[in-house]
């Protein structure tokens, strides 16, 4: 593999990673807000609090 081939390589993987924490942070999002450790409970009172009604 050349130097190019390696280059190309590597920004296809970058591009990939980025797409992907995107798509991590997104589905994460409703979950801003509560804090790290926190319980069941805590996450639980979070989304009701936050919840739209439908």
């Amino acid at each position: 593999m050349d130097e190019q081939q390696i280059a190309e390589t590597e920004a296809v993987a970058d591009e990939v990673e980025s797409e992907t924490d995107d798509a991590s942070r997104a589905e994460d999002e409703h979950l801003a807000g509560v804090e790290d450790g926190c319980g069941c409970t805590e996450v639980w009172e979070h989304l009701s609090e936050n919840r739209v009604d439908e």
